[in-house]
């Protein structure tokens, strides 16, 4: 990727204490105690940049909420959606659309397999609960098995197949749900001493909890390829093939969530195309066209497919296959292949992310362990290497989370702005980002990281 020329931001304070009001009389957050919340007024985007109104300039280690992978503002998508704004700006979603049916013809290309026909929604926890429904009426089974740490969504059905706190406000224990571990050799459940036997044993313990269970109870078995806001865990060589296996063997829907680990984060196209696994179904969004219109899908397989050829798909949306949305869409893949985004996230994740991220492991006490692939990795911090606490409890808040939350300050008073969950700071970049802005973005880390080595034993 080529460097451009950096906004220059222009303090506009008064403006900034306008919006910064507004949102907090009337705008209700997501997510949070709506008092306890301080949320920053940005006044615009560019690249792998935001800026506030008090000129302040951030680069974006998070990309939104890990789905700016072409970075913020490219002109080529903006003129797309300004283009079809003027042609069609809107259009029911029981007629053909050449916007819609282009985005559903270039995701197809690109999805695994023979996942050839596109369903589309407003965003991937809706794409979810479309997978679960199409699972169930597939199999005439009601049962889904989820994996713990992980994150599908925040509707009622999708909160209660995330197996992180986030679920526990909201789960039911009604919602047709049985949750097991997948891998993870660094917290390992299983008492693994390397990926071999993690992968071995957590295949073996799926197997197990399938038993148990039933298996002509259980319609699916979804995970996340590689596991994003719950600490972003690449599976070991093997693993999701072995599901893949182990759910053909009892007549299972196997479910991939690709909402945030697709469309190049990981340096291919999807990151099953890492572990050359093929879902029978797999939703995604966010990269699709990096939020610029918000748009999720579900990739469907032709055997899934087929059950609904001749019988009604009892689900829809109104603004399934949006124009504007699908029109970001197209552009945006078109550009992620002319510019190499894809590549570019593999190329710079292997040979300056990674060596970066791995090399301020060595120095900072604080960090237990770097994992990840492309413009994805997790960075573990820790009281005790030795033992591998976490810097804070799990789930921790209020003083608790005093430590997390001042590294989080200090990053961005150096200019970061980073995706902080628990006690790890995800580093997500877009996968347009420069190698100088990763190098900006690594020295800004590194002197964060001193915060939080202060409160290591």
């Amino acid at each position: 990727m080529t460097s451009t020329t950096p906004h220059t931001p222009q303090p506009d304070p008064e403006t900034g204490a306008a919006v910064k009001a507004a949102d907090r009389a009337h705008v209700f957050h997501s997510w949070s105690a709506q008092e306890l919340i301080d949320p920053l007024a940005v006044a615009g985007a560019e690249g792998s940049y935001f800026w506030d109104y008090d000129g302040r300039r951030y680069l974006d280690f998070s990309s939104g909420l890990v789905f700016t992978n072409i970075g913020y503002q490219h002109p080529k998508v903006v003129a797309a959606i300004q283009e079809q704004a003027g042609k069609l700006a809107t259009f029911a979603p029981a007629f053909a659309v050449e916007a819609r049916s282009e985005a559903a013809r270039l995701i197809a290309e690109r999805t695994p397999g023979d996942l050839d026909k596109i369903f589309f929604t407003n965003a991937g926890a809706e794409a979810v609960e479309h997978a679960i429904r199409m699972a169930r009426l597939h199999t005439g089974r009601h049962k889904v098995l989820s994996a713990y740490r992980s994150y599908h969504g925040g509707t009622q059905q999708t909160v209660n197949v995330t197996g992180d706190p986030r679920r526990w406000a909201s789960d039911t224990g009604q919602a047709g749900v049985a949750r097991f571990w997948a891998p993870f050799l660094y917290r390992s459940r299983f008492y693994a001493e390397n990926e071999e036997q993690e992968c071995a044993r957590a295949l073996e313990h799926l197997e197990t909890t399938i038993a148990f269970e039933g298996p002509a109870t259980i319609a699916a078995v979804i995970l996340e390829s590689v596991p994003g806001g719950a600490g972003i865990m690449v599976p070991p060589p093997g693993y999701l093939q072995g599901v893949r296996e182990i759910c053909d063997r009892y007549g299972i829907v196997f479910v991939l969530d690709e909402v945030m680990a697709g469309f190049g984060r990981t340096g291919t196209w999807f990151a099953a195309d890492l572990f050359d696994v093929v879902p029978d179904l797999m939703t995604f969004a966010k990269g699709v066209n990096s939020g610029y219109v918000p748009l999720g899908g579900v990739a469907i397989s032709a055997k899934i497919a087929e059950t609904f050829a001749r019988r009604p798909y009892p689900g829809g949306l109104t603004y399934s296959g949006h124009p504007l949305a699908c029109a970001a869409a197209v552009a945006t893949i078109r550009v992620m292949e002319e510019e190499g985004i894809v590549e570019n996230a593999a190329r710079l994740g292997a040979e300056v992310l990674g060596p970066g991220l791995r090399e301020l492991a060595e120095r900072h006490p604080s960090v237990g362990e770097v994992r990840g692939v492309g413009m994805f990795w997790a960075v573990e911090l820790v009281r005790d290497r030795a033992t591998r606490e976490p810097l804070v409890p799990y789930n921790a808040t209020g003083e608790d989370n005093a430590p997390m939350a001042a590294f989080a300050a200090a990053a961005k008073a150096n200019g970061l702005w980073p995706f902080v969950n628990m006690n790890r700071t995800h580093v997500a970049p877009p996968c347009t980002i420069t190698e100088s802005e990763l190098k900006e973005g690594l020295a800004a880390l590194d002197a964060a990281l001193a915060v939080a080595d202060t409160h290591t034993v």
